[in-house]
């Protein structure tokens, strides 16, 4: 199965917003830290739901955001959820952005960079479309040293391309953007319960469900176009 026809199943069946609901719990926290200004155009790579663009023209004056997906039943979708007139989204190749040169204040990105077959070519093409100055969020919670989420490749049909957070910051250098920062983001909306009530049907004991959500959580890394 290709990535298309995979999230274009998911859109079909409402795991868009399923995703939306639990990405939540670490994108907001994300996205308050991009540094918008009143007129900024924003890419989304990846939107499916196109929630993080609504969540930001709702809280900043941009002049445009544009949600790009691979999958075109995700676009659609973002397309009805959205009714702000500086919001829209189209359907493309990451690693072949259709945008002209530097056409970007700020590019955000979460949960979707896994998928990128060739890393570098798909960074280059960021820094491409990027002005000078402008920033990369790139949000991911699957990455080695976050090993509960390595089983998440066994849930989907489609490659899922495993870094770690050296091989993050050494990516976005390798492409010319400079790494501002990398941090990791705790969700602490997720309950965890008490040991006693462990082993659950998830989770084996409450120290792993603690290392997946508390302590390794959302990775985010940070680039600067120069």
């Amino acid at each position: 199965m290709s990535t298309q026809e995979e999230f274009d199943e998911w859109a079909a069946s409402g795991k868009d917003r399923g995703m939306e609901d639990h990405h939540w719990h670490t994108a907001k926290d994300a996205l308050s830290a991009i540094p918008v200004e009143e007129g900024d155009v924003i890419l989304d790579l990846g939107t499916g739901s196109g929630y993080a663009l609504r969540a930001l023209s709702q809280t900043h004056y941009l002049s445009q955001g544009i949600g790009l997906d691979g999958s075109p039943a995700m676009a659609q979708n973002a397309r009805e959820y959205t009714d702000a007139v500086n919001v829209s989204y189209t359907i493309g190749d990451f690693h072949h952005l259709p945008f002209a040169d530097e056409s970007f204040d700020h590019v955000w990105s979460m949960e979707a960079f896994f998928f990128a077959e060739e890393p570098v070519q798909l960074l280059t093409e960021i820094r491409r479309v990027l002005r000078s100055g402008g920033t990369l969020f790139c949000a991911v919670n699957f990455y080695q040293e976050s090993k509960h989420t390595h089983k998440y490749q066994d849930q989907i049909d489609v490659p899922m391309f495993l870094w770690s957070q050296q091989e993050y910051r050494d990516l976005f250098r390798e492409a010319g953007l400079d790494v501002a920062a990398q941090t990791t983001i705790p969700d602490e909306e997720i309950e965890i319960p008490p040991k006693d009530e462990f082993p659950t049907e998830e989770w084996e004991t409450r120290d792993a469900m603690v290392d997946r959500y508390r302590t390794w959580g959302t990775l985010l890394t940070i680039g600067v176009a120069p």
